[in-house]
């Protein structure tokens, strides 16, 4: 592309393929969409940019992303703050919601414990959620991280950590998903689907 393009749209473009799931194929693509916009969308789009970075921080309780100083889950009077959901990041918050089943509140780690990319519990919002179940209140403790290496590796840590104040730590299920076929399932879903079976 930079022998193609002028030199702002190779810098766009590489600003785009650093976010993550971007190519630089599709980055290219969205280079060229910004310049296809009429100049006051252009102008809108990157002033919500900025207006998102600079008004959108951490909620003081739970540690998900918001603009006020207490996210709208904590706030509500109406959620059951006796049960946090721990999740990696604010997405996972999102997806829950979306569900309309789950009604305490949450805690955002804002990433996984990863020895091998240098992320220690220490890098993560632990200690606030440490601060929370000490403050009194907290029945249980719902790990919902991906069950992935790091996920686990997550789980098991806060676990550990946790069980001794006192505290129930329940994992997510995970099995097998609806429409999967048994015969293309991997053998760590299948031992999950087994282990995590229940009473029809």
């Amino acid at each position: 592309m930079e022998q193609f393009s002028a030199l702002p749209l190779v810098v766009l473009s590489e600003q785009f393929a650093a976010l993550p799931g971007i190519g630089m194929k599709t980055a290219q693509r969205l280079a060229y969409a910004v310049m296809e916009m009429p100049t006051e969308q252009a102008e809108a789009f990157a002033a919500a940019i900025l207006n998102a970075r600079n008004t959108v921080h951490e909620c003081s309780k739970c540690c998900n992303l918001t603009e006020q100083t207490v996210c709208s889950v904590c706030a509500n009077v109406k959620r059951d703050a006796s049960t946090i959901c721990v999740v990696e990041g604010p997405k996972d918050v999102t997806a829950i919601e979306r569900v309309g089943e789950y009604h305490g509140v949450y805690h955002v780690l804002h990433g996984l414990i990863s020895p091998l990319d240098g992320v220690s519990p220490e890098q993560l919002r632990v200690d606030a959620l440490l601060a929370r179940v000490r403050s009194g209140g907290v029945k249980e403790l719902i790990m919902a991280t991906n069950p992935s290496v790091e996920g686990e590796a997550t789980a098991m840590y806060l676990s550990r950590l946790f069980k001794p104040l006192d505290v129930k730590v329940t994992r997510l299920a995970f099995g097998l998903p609806v429409g999967g076929v048994i015969e293309y399932t991997d053998e760590v879903t299948l031992f999950r689907a087994l282990s995590n079976r229940s009473e029809m």
